[in-house]
């Protein structure tokens, strides 16, 4: 799933989390960008003030039961207008998640087995829109053992990839699935998945299904298995532009088109996951400045990257 997402990162090489840091506040208009902002008291105070705006007058609990009930055909709709016109390859993954690049990872391993080097990988990416994570992954690990599984609960979504000129059943499998249903028909078993790529997608379903869905992805991971995550942060830039009137609950927004998204704070992440049984292995806000240098506007995002394994015993 994604929607009026901005690049998490630049799609293109860069050293992980960024390396441009303001430190002169005189030279904020002087490049795009900036890495790793500090947010102070009045940064905090600002987007607190517009959060208090914006989610005065909570949408109508009957138009929160339509978001819910009809979520899948809000993002049908989304896909048949967007199709592949609107979204950019993710290379920038194998920047922030190294571990999707098998290729690389085996060839710097040389003490790896015979068996482990047979063995399939198996990657599952939720969510997985029009395949913009899903074909970089294929392109990267070219000749190795990887196998990506990948669905979304937009029909529209599957088709797209499967009738992507890249698609290679003998690779990958697209299927429909809604993760906050209780009822899942997957193709792989439990114990399974190496990697669960969770990117701009938690994020668009009821904050009361979240645990349930993260508690089920789990029982899929193999022993060892890593969920990879990045999500929306609190007070992101998107969050604080929302109309007054477009909240459905605390920090969960309905957009024009129909589609929901919620805004995570670190300790909201930790406890889903941990929750579930696993095991924190990274947990980061991404927080960068980006600057329209001719108008003088400052835009803030944050975004919530974490990684999460299912531990070896327990």
């Amino acid at each position: 799933m994604e929607n009026d997402e901005v690049e998490a990162t630049e799609n293109r090489k860069k050293p992980q989390f960024g390396t441009r840091y303001l430190k002169d506040q005189d030279e904020v208009f002087q490049h795009n960008a900036w890495d790793d902002v500090e947010w102070n008291d009045d940064l905090i105070k600002s987007a607190e003030d517009k959060l208090k705006l914006n989610s005065q007058t909570l949408v109508s609990v009957e138009n929160q039961e339509k978001y819910e009930a009809e979520a899948n055909l809000f993002w049908d709709k989304f896909y048949n207008i967007h199709e592949n016109r609107f979204f950019k390859d993710r290379h920038w993954l194998f920047t922030e998640f190294p571990e999707l690049n098998l290729v690389s990872t085996s060839s710097d391993n040389s003490s790896i087995s015979e068996t482990e080097a047979s063995s399939r990988v198996n990657i599952l990416e939720v969510g997985c829109g029009v395949g913009n994570t899903v074909f970089p992954i294929l392109e990267t690990n070219v000749g190795s053992n990887v196998f990506v599984y990948c669905c979304d609960f937009s029909e529209i979504a599957v088709s797209l990839v499967k009738s992507n000129p890249l698609y290679d059943p003998q690779r990958c499998h697209s299927f429909v699935c809604d993760i906050s249903a209780d009822d899942w028909d997957v193709p792989f078993q439990e114990n399974s998945l190496d990697f669960i790529i969770l990117v701009f997608v938690l994020s668009a379903i009821n904050p009361d299904k979240m645990q349930s869905s993260i508690n089920k992805l789990a029982k899929y991971l193999k022993l060892g298995g890593q969920i990879l995550f990045r999500d929306y942060g609190k007070y992101d830039m998107v969050e604080l532009r929302f109309k007054n009137g477009r909240c459905l609950k605390e920090h969960f927004y309905v957009r024009g088109d129909g589609t929901r998204v919620f805004f995570f704070s670190e300790e909201e992440v930790d406890n889903l996951f941990t929750a579930a049984g696993l095991v924190q292995t990274q947990l980061y806000s991404s927080k960068r400045l980006q600057v329209n240098r001719g108008k003088q506007i400052k835009m803030y995002r944050i975004w919530i990257q974490a990684k999460y394994m299912k531990p070896l015993c327990s």
